[in-house]
């Protein structure tokens, strides 16, 4: 606890009583059939509404770690355009982030014969990150009293993204973030102002026939952060079971960062079923740095149910 107590005042120390913008946790939730988390291009790909429930658990064992819920919604409004929300609670030891995600995509039929199509996305984004100090504890008797009251303050920004899929294939391109930091209230020195990054999510599910029961889905996610050039990439392969209209699935997803390919960040089994219209999915992130001498891993573990399946016809909700 003393040493969460002590990154989070030199955290007041660093942003001068205000907080740097954050976004929520992007680890493998996207996998378990839940795109839109990811981007707003996949709101309304479906003939249904989605609701999916998303809770992360990072780094068990350790005090304080981080810890994540998420509630994300999308649905189909006419046969062309989709809109979705998403909701989230985020904590860090004493620091908390909740917020809001609103996003509407456009889907257009480029060719219908071959599953040709083109989506665009727009999200805006509302952000609300807070210091809890009541846990607060002098731990330099000689030093100046900790703050005591709460750090709080509120951001704005916009998310925008492109889908094209073909068949089977999937390309998708993201920007998050778009707007700068206005750093008036801030310490530029060592508040960063540009919080941009820009992702891609691409993929291609393989069938031996229309009718084959098993279907292998390899898949890649890459993400690039334009303030320090760090990156990035997850390598994912998924293996489904159909079953008529239900399915089962297994897979593996392997991120590192790229100047470390070798190095991987963790490896996480995944395992998940759809039965009817209900849906199950759960991951288990083995670390693979220095923390795993600390922690056991992370759970990622995904509820929800698809609703009122039928809601529009067009080839494009496939």
């Amino acid at each position: 606890m003393k040493k969460s107590l002590l990154l989070t005042l030199l955290m007041l120390v660093f942003l001068s009583g205000k907080s740097q913008e954050l976004t929520i946790p992007q680890l493998s939730q996207y996998i378990a059939d839940n795109p839109f988390i990811m981007s707003p291009t996949y709101a309304g790909v479906g003939d249904h509404i989605k609701v999916r429930l998303n809770g992360l658990t990072q780094w068990v064992g350790i005090e304080d770690a981080p810890d994540t819920q998420t509630l994300a919604a999308d649905a189909r409004i006419g046969n062309r355009s989709g809109i979705g929300m998403l909701l989230y609670n985020d904590s860090n030891g004493e620091t908390k982030q909740r917020g809001s995600r609103v996003s509407f995509a456009h889907h257009l039929i480029l060719d219908r014969y071959d599953d040709e199509f083109l989506s665009f996305g727009i999200s805006y984004n509302f952000n609300q990150f807070r210091i809890d100090t009541e846990n607060f504890v002098q731990l330099d008797p000689n030093g100046p009293p900790p703050p005591t009251d709460d750090r709080a303050t509120a951001n704005h920004n916009f998310d925008v993204g492109v889908l094209y899929r073909l068949d089977k294939f999937y390309f998708s391109l993201n920007a998050s973030n778009l707007l700068n930091k206005d750093l008036a209230d801030f310490n530029p020195i060592f508040e960063p102002n540009t919080l941009r990054n820009y992702y891609v999510y691409t993929g291609y599910s393989f069938s031996k026939s229309n009718n084959s029961k098993i279907e292998i889905e390899p898949s890649v996610f890459f993400q690039w952060f334009e303030n320090d050039g760090r990156s990035v990439t997850d390598l994912n392969a998924k293996f489904r079971f159909h079953d008529f209209e239900d399915y089962y699935y297994l897979g593996l997803t392997y991120r590192f960062l790229n100047d470390q390919i070798g190095t991987p960040l963790y490896i996480a089994p995944i395992a998940g079923l759809k039965k009817s219209n209900f849906y199950f999915g759960y991951s288990y992130q083995v670390i693979a740095n220095e923390i795993l001498g600390y922690s056991s891993g992370t759970h990622v573990l995904t509820v929800g149910m698809d609703l009122f399946q039928g809601i529009s016809n067009c080839r494009c909700t496939y």
